[in-house]
């Protein structure tokens, strides 16, 4: 079996080599899956990364959230390793973190226990919910925190889909993973 950072590699070289046109197909796809589910249309509060690097496209997710009138939050990374929960308005100015990731420039945070819903990226999946993700550990940190009465969902493509993951003490896993 691979090791983590084996997996890791090979996947994010999949995913930084998919064709453009297949992520965003398949992007819809797994955005109607989610749609569907009765924990999205229930939730007021869904906290959803900005997607880079080959994940799974959520730009249009956030914006047609926002359209069905839910409270739409985004990460926010800190160097000290925490990572919160903060709203995104519509049309608010973005910029890059420390890792090329987009957030908002002004930061209204939410307490995490507020949240209804979190969408989790990663690099890979299993079935039991099991995540590798970029290897930094804000995501292990942030699931650990959660309500019991929060909902969290991985989304990623067929091919980050595996059998098994490796798992440590310090890996969370999430509830539910949507993939096309």
């Amino acid at each position: 079996m691979l090791t983590k950072s084996q997996l890791r590699n090979k996947i994010l070289l999949r995913l930084k080599t998919q064709k453009e046109e297949d992520r965003n197909r398949k992007s819809r796809i797994i955005k109607e899956k989610l749609f569907r589910t009765s924990v999205f249309k229930k939730a007021k509060r869904v906290m959803f990364y900005i997607s880079f690097d080959g994940e799974v496209v959520t730009q249009d997710m956030l914006k047609t959230s926002q359209r069905l009138g839910k409270m739409i939050l985004v990460p926010v990374c800190r160097k000290n390793g925490v990572m919160k929960p903060c709203i995104l308005e519509d049309k608010m100015p973005l910029a890059r973190n420390c890792y090329g990731i987009l957030e908002p420039v002004r930061k209204k945070f939410m307490k995490i226990k507020d949240l209804d819903l979190v969408i989790v990226p990663g690099v890979a999946f299993d079935k039991k919910g099991r995540r590798i993700g970029r290897g930094k550990g804000y995501y292990d940190r942030f699931l650990k925190k959660l309500s019991p009465n929060t909902t969290s969902i991985g989304l990623a493509f067929d091919f980050q889909i595996l059998p098994s993951i490796p798992a440590t003490r310090s890996d969370v896993g999430v509830d539910k993973v949507i993939f096309a």
